[in-house]
Formats: C-alpha cells, sequence, structure tokens
C-alpha cells in the first residue's frame, strides 16, 4: 500500500537503489539516497511539505546547505519562489547550488540559530510557508517514504542505521519499517539527540564535527525526540572514523559521500549496529570531496 507522502511526491522525486554487498566478511545493504535529485534525501520532506495544505506564495526555510537545496528544488518544481537562510559557515558548495536553483540565500552571522529564528519570524506572513529542516510533520511524513522503500525491496532487513542532526530523516524511517531496530548513529561531539537521551529531556549540545553542515543542529527536535527516546539505539563515532569510512565506501563500491552519510557506515564498520543483515542510509553527497589517501594508478 502506497502512503499519502509517497503518492503526493512521487512525480517529484528519484526512488532510489538499495545495493546489497559484502564488507569484511559482513552482509550489508545501502540505502543509496545520495542518488536522490538534489544529492540529499532533503527533496522528499520538502515537497510533501510543500504539497501539503494550501499552496503558499513563499516558501521560507533555514538549513545549513542540503535541506536548502531540497525546499529550492521542491519550490521550482511547485513554481513558488524561495528563501534560504543560512549560517555564514555553510559550505560554499552547497549554497552555490541552491542558489543556481532560483532561492534567495541570506546569510547569518549568529549561526544556525540566527538563521532559523528570521526564517520563524518570516514564516509568521501570511501566504508564506515556513519548512522546518526536521521538526515538521509533514518533513517527517516525506522522509518515512524512504524507510517504506527499505521494507519493500530488502523485507529482510532486520536493522536501519541512520545519521542524525535534527531527527527528520530517522524519525520518519523509524514510522515505517515496522519492529525493525533502529539506529541512531551521531558524530561524537556533534550528538544533540544522545545529549537529550543522557539528560532526560531536549538540551543544547556542541556542534564540532567534520559532518556538522548536515548533522549540525544543536538541540534533536521535540518529534524525534518524543518518538525514539525509548526505542532507538544511540551509536556515536569519531571524525576519524568518519572520514575512513567514506574512503571505505569508495574503495570497496565507488560511492562518493559526503561526511554525514559516511557517519552510519562508520558504527557498522566498528561493529555498533545490531542486526544480521543491516541497512545502512547513505544521506546525501553533497560536498567538494576527494579520497583521503588516493594510491598511483597502475
Amino acid at each position: 500500500m502506497v502512503s499519502p507522502a509517497a503518492a503526493r511526491i512521487a512525480p517529484y522525486i528519484r526512488r532510489t537503489p538499495l545495493l546489497r554487498l559484502t564488507i569484511d566478511g559482513r552482509p550489508l545493504v545501502l540505502k543509496l539516497e545520495q542518488l536522490q535529485l538534489t544529492g540529499s534525501f532533503k527533496l522528499r520532506g520538502a515537497t510533501n511539505a510543500l504539497l501539503s495544505g494550501d499552496r503558499p506564495d513563499l516558501a521560507v526555510t533555514a538549513s545549513g546547505g542540503n535541506h536548502g537545496m531540497g525546499v529550492a528544488t521542491a519550490a521550482q518544481h511547485l513554481g513558488i519562489p524561495a528563501r534560504v537562510h543560512v549560517p555564514d559557515t555553510a559550505p560554499e558548495a552547497k549554497l552555490r547550488r541552491v542558489r543556481d536553483l532560483g532561492a534567495e540565500v541570506i546569510k547569518h552571522a549568529g549561526g544556525y540559530a540566527a538563521a532559523l529564528a528570521t526564517a520563524l519570524e518570516e514564516g509568521e506572513k501570511p501566504g508564506v510557508r515556513f519548512v522546518h529542516a526536521y521538526d515538521d510533520p509533514a518533513v517527517v511524513a516525506g522522509q518515512s517514504t524512504i524507510g517504506e522503500e527499505i521494507v519493500e525491496d530488502a523485507p529482510d532487513v532486520d536493522s536501519v542505521a541512520v545519521a542524525v542532526g535534527g531527527g527528520g530523516l530517522i524519525t520518519g524511517i523509524a514510522s515505517a519499517i515496522g519492529d525493525r531496530t533502529i539506529v541512531a548513529v551521531e558524530p561524537e561531539n556533534c550528538c544533540c539527540f544522545n545529549a537529550a537521551l543522557r539528560a532526560g529531556g531536549l538540551v543544547d549540545s556542541t556542534v564540532d564535527s567534520v559532518a556538522a553542515s548536515a548533522l549540525g543542529a544543536v538541540r534533536v527536535g521535540t518529534l524525534a525526540y518524543e518518538s525514539l527516546h525509548s526505542r532507538a539505539v544511540s551509536v556515536l563515532v569519531s571524525d576519524a572514523e568518519i572520514l575512513a569510512a567514506r574512503d571505505r565506501l569508495w574503495e570497496e563500491a565507488r560511492l562518493a559521500v559526503e561526511p554525514a552519510a559516511a557517519v552510519p557506515v562508520a558504527a557498522w564498520l566498528a561493529g555498533r549496529v545490531p542486526g544480521a543483515l543491516p541497512c545502512v542510509v547513505l544521506c546525501g553527497a553533497n560536498s567538494d570531496w576527494s579520497p583521503t589517501e588516493c594510491a598511483p594508478s597502475r
């Protein structure tokens, strides 16, 4: 059965494939969401949000890059102007693509918090749809379509590992995979979900990681915490493990991803993801990238 969100966004997104492989003698399934039209899963949630309810006159969001691309692309598909507020530390590789998609980009010196505050204020105006990067039910419903596809295409998967920023992706996927184990993986110094688990509630946390441009939420979303605090397995990985996992994906399967997408792969390589046949979601590929070490061609 196709969910309402899946039916709604189908004309605008790519159904991404799965890749089954064996690494170090262990089977693994990869969900290749870095092949999404914007190079990131964010297009799903943004499209569902803009298609839910009345058509707005302006789409506004705050983003470190990937979500901005998703909103800009969805708005372009639907003929809606878009404005993306970003921290001034956002990677230029991502901002360039947001501008190329026709969206207005406004930088803020106060980091993501300042960008978000301005976007929220604008979202209160008539005819404006503020699209939260992760704490919006329509966005989460759009991301849930990834979980639906995993279950349809690989019903033998028994766990799913997902990188966590604000938590919209993992919340959506968890809602669609039944009783399979859901694994929330974060960088050691960029782990707002893990911090909330340890504190017993929402708290601000440090943002300092090679994956911060995609996973740099200071505080996990309310929807994610309420849905997953008693269900998800929380795992942390180091920046060194993340970069090694990114390079390993290239060596094993010629898959080029951004650091955030390598986060759950790092956990799996380290043996921290439970399950006989885990699925790891590769969430994006929007970065200027090359392998850490390049062997000379022969």
